[in-house]
């Protein structure tokens, strides 16, 4: 079975956060995570962003790359907070640009109440933001699990 490494970056607001949604999310196989359905997946890095304007991210990939990280999840809190992120476009071209690592936006399904408030909000309309909520989107169901 192909092995995948991997580092996810939370936002810095939660920065006490113990990971629970997103180990189990990666455990269970869904979110961001469903694409390694079929893979063993080994964590070698967990860390936050360093607050705005984000600078850990200039640094945090290196670590987690000479951990053998092929992979960088941006949390899915950097995504459903408020305000989301608002240099997550940056960080995407950033860290491939960098690092040759490839990025992905989020970790553990959308939680339901966050979907409602952002789509209540149109926080999500634009290209961008449908790119980004793809792999967290899920189903109601599962949404309701993460609230």
């Amino acid at each position: 079975m192909e092995k995948v490494k991997i580092g996810i970056i939370i936002c810095d607001r939660y920065h006490t956060c113990a990971g629970g949604k997103c180990l189990r999310s990666l455990r269970n196989r869904e979110g961001a995570f469903e694409m390694y359905k079929d893979k063993e997946v080994e964590l070698v890095g967990y860390t936050t962003c360093g607050g705005c304007p984000g600078g850990n991210i200039e640094y945090a990939p290196a670590e987690m790359k000479k951990n053998g990280a092929t992979h960088i999840h941006l949390a899915t809190g950097l995504i459903v907070g408020y305000p989301p992120c608002p240099r997550l476009a940056h960080f995407s071209k950033f860290i491939p640009e960098k690092y040759g690592l490839k990025l992905i936006f989020g970790t553990h399904p959308i939680p339901q109440n966050y979907f409602i408030t952002h789509t209540n909000l149109n926080t999500w309309n634009s290209e961008f933001y449908k790119e980004v909520i793809k792999d967290t989107l899920t189903n109601e169901a599962t949404r309701l699990q993460y609230d």
